[in-house]
């Protein structure tokens, strides 16, 4: 008698991430769930929130389904439900890295903390391309084996700029572009182009103090708190939906330098931790503000 073959191992599940927005009435949380069972998959991970201001609903579902279930098939299948509650919906593959473009002037700590994370694998994307107004950093993008691409920018190239960036972002299929201290003001248009998927990171607990060395101008006045906010950016300055926020409490004994140190480390974890969450489809744009399911 011979010995039984064994067994194929099991293909591993495939892992995806749906999100939804939404006008808010009884049954969405039903019809999401249901469908997902008529189709084979299971549910890791769900959260919702009802906005009662907005009248909105958001959701963001984590699932995984056999092989055979692709992508492409539940976007195609989803689509009925979607349209049955106004939804703006998305489905991703939860294993694909999002292609990012990191920009950035003269500044380079919030660009030198991002390239490391992304290198050691703490954040899930796949940086296409540095882009800087100035070539201070190219040796240290090239470091990490990426493209360093100079764009130069003056009053009267600013167009042409934006135009080579717009095409780079077209051609590299990029998803998010993220102003790591890029010190250059995006026009209106590039801002409307890439509606809710550019982030910078302004230090925003010092609103009094804008304007050159704003550290400086800080410790003259004796602040006891300084911070950074990551946020989404729009045609209106500085001024576009939140997605992270980080403080730190200072003391009087804090010298200038030092609290431009402790600004670069705050800056730092504010950023990384909002390309993160936008890369794992965790923000959902709520009108001036996010949602953020962390």
């Amino acid at each position: 008698m011979s010995d039984p073959q064994p067994e194929a191992p099991a293909q591993p599940l495939q892992q995806y991430v749906l999100t939804v927005s939404c006008p808010d009435k009884q049954g969405i949380v039903h019809a999401v769930s249901s469908y997902l069972f008529m189709t084979g998959c299971n549910i890791v991970d769900s959260q919702q929130f009802g906005d009662r201001g907005t009248g909105l609903f958001f959701m963001r579902v984590h699932f995984e389904a056999e092989p055979a279930v692709t992508v492409d098939k539940l976007r195609a299948s989803f689509a009925a439900i979607g349209d049955s509650f106004r939804m703006d919906w998305q489905i991703h593959r939860s294993d694909e890295r999002m292609r990012i473009v990191l920009m950035v002037s003269k500044f380079g700590h919030c660009l030198n903390d991002l390239l490391f994370r992304s290198s050691i694998g703490a954040l899930p994307v796949e940086i296409a391309a540095v882009v800087s107004n100035h070539t201070d950093f190219a040796e240290l993008v090239g470091s990490y084996d990426l493209p360093f691409v100079h764009i130069p920018v003056t009053k009267d190239t600013k167009a042409a700029a934006e135009a080579e960036l717009l095409e780079l972002v077209r051609t590299e299929n990029v998803e998010l572009v993220v102003l790591a201290r890029y010190m250059q003001v995006l026009s209106d248009t590039l801002c409307k182009e890439l509606s809710g998927r550019i982030i910078n990171i302004h230090h925003s607990f010092l609103p009094s103090f804008k304007g050159a060395k704003p550290y400086h101008q800080a410790h003259a006045r004796g602040v006891k708190l300084i911070g950074a906010t990551a946020h989404y950016v729009t045609a209106d300055l500085d001024e576009g939906p939140i997605i992270e926020q980080e403080v730190e409490r200072v003391g009087h004994e804090v010298t200038p330098d030092q609290l431009v140190a402790i600004g670069r480390d705050v800056e730092c974890q504010a950023l990384a931790r909002a390309v993160k969450w936008h890369s794992e489809h965790r923000v959902l744009l709520n009108g001036a503000r996010t949602v953020v399911f962390a």
